[in-house]
């Protein structure tokens, strides 16, 4: 079983944002495999399906990024799901907006939502798939809540893409395989 996290924060304000990128996986991923997010538990929206031979959970965390943490322990205690099965996907502004890094475990690297997931969790050993969304020009707060640029949205779509094919690629072929695959993408 694996759970599959991604990062946002909730409500009309903040949709389409840089911190939403984890958000934006998800709903992709839901789409692809008929999964509904309509579920309201573990401080989340939660669906749950089978891809292959996998019971796959969904989960978008309602808690706000900074407390992302308390929806994910709180999901992986219920269906006892171990570290290596849980699957995080979120903005890193560390990566240019069209670049994808998948990595099997780390650091939170600043990130908020990573810090909280790390405290609670008591782990840094967690797959991860980190979505460019650019480094700010200014104020960071401001640009991880601000939105894409239209000159952004090609590449991010199609890194958006790249990042379900690559959770879809982790489930499959195993994360070592899809570090190979995607590690090196950058959206043209």
């Amino acid at each position: 079983m694996y759970l599959i996290a991604g990062l946002g924060n909730p409500g009309k304000d903040y949709a389409q944002t840089r911190h939403n990128a984890g958000f934006m996986v998800v709903d992709r991923l839901a789409e692809a495999w008929g999964i509904s997010l309509d579920k309201k538990k573990f401080k989340g929206l939660v669906g749950e399906g089978r891809i292959g031979s996998h019971r796959v959970i969904l989960l978008k965390p309602q808690t706000y990024m900074n407390l992302s943490g308390e929806s994910l322990v709180e999901a992986a205690n219920f269906y006892k799901i171990p570290p290596e099965n849980i699957l995080v996907i979120f903005d890193d502004v560390s990566l240019d907006v069209g670049k994808l890094r998948i990595r099997k475990k780390g650091s939170a690297g600043g990130h908020n939502g990573i810090k909280s997931a790390i405290a609670l969790l008591g782990t840094e050993d967690f797959p991860r798939v980190k979505v460019g969304v650019g480094a700010p020009s200014h104020d960071l707060v401001r640009h991880v809540l601000g939105k894409f640029a239209p000159e952004e949205m090609p590449l991010l779509e199609q890194t958006l893409e790249a990042a379900k094919n690559a959770v879809h690629s982790i489930l499959h072929n195993g994360i070592d395989s899809a570090i190979s695959e995607y590690n090196g993408f950058r959206a043209e």
